[in-house]
């Protein structure tokens, strides 16, 4: 298969949201639903497209994976649970269509993200994970991720997940 890399550009928002939109969809139909079922609009993808990098993977003309890399902390993560390091980025948003999923596509978006990180320069990515059934843990840990610690954020139960570069 493949896949061609991109940082997402506003042309690139309704791509974006139906990505994202269809990963929700689905989760919630597999899982119920959680905080993985809220949708962005596209005023939300068009603020994460500008002030980060969003990644997506291109098979021909379809998107069908993406995840978001920025340099400032999202609110549920406690950086006390990181091995100490001055230059980070956060990754977030990390979507695989469902037809998509177990082709190795999350595997190359996570490589692709590593480099990406580099350029930043990063020093690490970190990055949570719900802790239940719809969260990603397993998949960050195959995909050479360590897990950092293990918190409750306003009643979610994550797994914090760090990979040093």
């Amino acid at each position: 298969m493949t896949l061609l890399f991109t940082l997402a550009t506003p042309t690139d928002v309704e791509a974006v949201v139906r990505l994202r939109a269809t990963v929700a969809e689905d989760l919630t139909r597999r899982y119920g639903h959680g905080h993985w079922s809220s949708v962005g609009s596209e005023k939300s993808v068009l603020r994460d497209i500008c002030g980060s990098r969003v990644l997506l993977a291109w098979q021909g003309s379809l998107a069908v994976g993406t995840t978001r890399l920025a340099a400032k902390r999202p609110w549920a993560i406690d950086p006390k649970y990181f091995t100490p390091r001055s230059k980070v980025v956060y990754m977030t948003d990390m979507a695989v269509l469902p037809r998509w999923q177990r082709l190795g596509v999350g595997r190359r978006c996570l490589d692709h993200a590593r480099t990406v990180a580099l350029d930043f320069p990063a020093e690490a990515i970190r990055l949570d994970a719900y802790d239940g059934p719809a969260g990603a843990g397993e998949f960050y840990a195959k995909c050479g991720f360590v897990e950092r610690g293990r918190v409750s954020y306003r009643s979610t139960p994550l797994i914090y997940y760090e990979l040093v570069l």
